[in-house]
């Protein structure tokens, strides 16, 4: 699957990591990780810091699938609204939820402090009613998650026009979100783990997998084996392909980066993450090399080439709306490309155990997005899963739960 188009930022910055070495013989191991991404890079790392020895397969260059396109938004905030969530699920559970993800921030940030070089940056979301007529739902939401602890302000048009320079009726203010730099991340994590002597192989695809109630034996198109107790599936939207039903909607997504910009006009809006009310939603970041993210503009498209001829068209309309709200800044664009995410009907992840393979193989679909929030998550439940331990959110992020 071609997962990315145009030129994402993130890699052309930091550039293709070194290749790997191939394997010189089959493998055993506890578990193996198909998905040399931020996801799988993260189940890997939490599994190996708590003993478990593992192999981790990528048929690209490390982060080089849909990784390298993220846009890295770290948010607590889940596409579903609080409110929504607990209509459908209970309030419990879609408390316990959000507040899971809020962890999950402060998890990343312990990690990205023992990489360093991830450009990773503690920051405020600013949620913004798109129109007056969402006020009323915005404000509900608003209430719900001061009243279940999360840290949240309410600000007036008059607070958002003084303190980022643009109109808009009403907005969350929330202080638990974060940025990185998933591309570097996913890399960093991978290399520590393989010069630490975890066995890491990129241009190494999975062809075949075979489980038992013991055991599960992958294949590599190169004609190696790896044999293992469990093996969780992290290759992103490519992962539904290894089942016979769809879980998710795979959509596209695309974003722009400006040409840098002089820092004293970014300043109101550095530290920050913005993000609106309609759907699709536009949002926005800045870079540490002072340029402006800007994402949004979602569409139904899951076919590489359609996508890649609507890239600049995309970005035309991104830089538009980002102009009218920023009239002041002199934006340029400087790369723009497009990718694919998938979206659950309930903003949700799936991970673990599915029933066409059974027990030993584990899903790991952060879905949505605030995809790496789910995949830190995921990573300690995932964990807990193969260590036969309980976990809170289990049922809420298996496959059965809406049953």
């Amino acid at each position: 699957m071609d997962l990315k188009s145009g030129y994402p930022f993130w890699a052309i910055r930091a550039g293709l990591a070194a290749p790997l070495p191939a394997p010189a013989a089959d493998i055993d191991c506890d578990v193996a990780v198909i998905g040399g991404g931020i996801t799988g890079a993260l189940v890997a790392d939490e599994l190996a810091a708590h003993g478990h020895a593992v192999a981790v397969l990528e048929k690209r260059d490390i982060g080089w699938g849909s990784t390298s396109a993220s846009t890295a938004l770290l948010q607590y905030e889940l596409d579903t609204h609080l409110v929504d969530l607990a209509r459908r699920y209970g309030e419990a559970r879609a408390v316990l939820a959000y507040h899971a993800c809020a962890d999950a921030i402060d998890w990343l940030r312990e990690r990205a402090v023992t990489l360093g070089g991830v450009a990773f940056r503690p920051c405020r979301s600013l949620y913004w009613a798109s129109r007056r007529r969402h006020v009323r739902g915005l404000r509900a939401e608003f209430e719900a998650r001061g009243r279940h602890g999360l840290d949240v302000e309410w600000w007036d048009a008059a607070a958002i026009e003084a303190g980022y320079g643009f109109h808009a009726p009403a907005a969350i203010l929330s202080h638990q979100a974060a940025q990185v730099d998933p591309y570097r991340m996913a890399q960093r994590l991978l290399l520590r783990l393989h010069h630490a002597g975890a066995a890491v192989h990129d241009h190494e695809e999975v062809v075949d997998l075979q489980a038992t109630s013991r055991r599960v034996r992958l294949r590599t198109a190169s004609g190696f084996q790896v044999r293992a107790s469990h093996v969780v599936v992290a290759c992103g939207y490519e992962s539904q392909r290894w089942l016979h039903k769809p879980v998710a909607r795979n959509r596209s997504s695309y974003a722009l980066v400006s040409d840098p910009l002089p820092p004293h006009l970014l300043r109101p809006l550095a530290g920050s993450l913005l993000w609106e009310t309609a759907r699709p939603y536009l949002y926005l970041r800045t870079t540490p090399d002072h340029r402006l993210l800007v994402g949004g503009e979602d569409d139904a498209i899951d076919i590489p080439a359609r996508r890649d001829a609507k890239v600049m068209a995309k970005a035309g309309k991104l830089l538009q709306r980002a102009r009218e709200l920023f009239p002041q800044l002199p934006l340029q664009p400087g790369f723009a490309w497009g990718g694919t995410f998938a979206e659950t009907k309930d903003g949700l992840p799936w991970f673990g155990a599915h029933p066409q393979w059974g027990p030993r193989v584990l899903f790991a679909m952060a879905y949505g997005g605030n995809g790496i929030t789910y995949s830190a998550l995921g990573a300690g439940l995932l964990r807990a899963t193969v260590e036969r331990r309980r976990h809170p959110l289990r049922s809420l992020f298996s496959f059965g739960r809406g049953e």
